[in-house]
């Protein structure tokens, strides 16, 4: 498969996503309109589709995104900080699990997880809005 960087078409989106392109856009769309100015930038990727999408606000990822089959892939990393107040959250259960079992590194802690509907985005707003808390 050739690596292609380029920010796909809606068209391309659609294909892979299915019915989980309204979660795509309900991330992007919350994240535009509440931790602005954003840059989305595409980079390669091991998975099928190819790409993967960074969420940055002044050069700092704060979201990875991948489109998969029928889901979107999420990525964060949490700081020390920002991994307490995740935990001290309304999270759903099986988000602080994966946070008490990532390992800490420098920069912080890891989690990656699909969502495949928009009745799991208030997930995502709230990790957004827990990591850019205390920027």
């Amino acid at each position: 498969m050739a690596v292609n960087p380029n920010p796909p078409s809606t068209t391309e989106l659609k294909g892979v996503l299915g019915p989980a392109l309204a979660v795509w856009h309900g991330v992007l769309s919350h994240a535009r309109a509440t931790h602005a100015p954003l840059v989305e930038t595409w980079k390669p990727s091991k998975t099928e589709f190819g790409r993967m999408c960074l969420l940055q606000q002044k050069k700092r990822t704060l979201l990875y995104l991948t489109p998969d089959q029928g889901k979107v892939w999420v990525a964060v990393i949490l700081g020390e900080r920002a991994f307490h107040l995740a935990l001290a959250s309304s999270l759903p259960g099986g988000i602080k699990k994966l946070l008490l079992e990532a390992r800490p590194y420098a920069e912080g802690r890891g989690i990656r997880f699909a969502i495949h509907s928009p009745d799991e985005l208030a997930s995502i707003v709230t990790l957004l809005d827990i990591k850019t808390a205390l920027s």
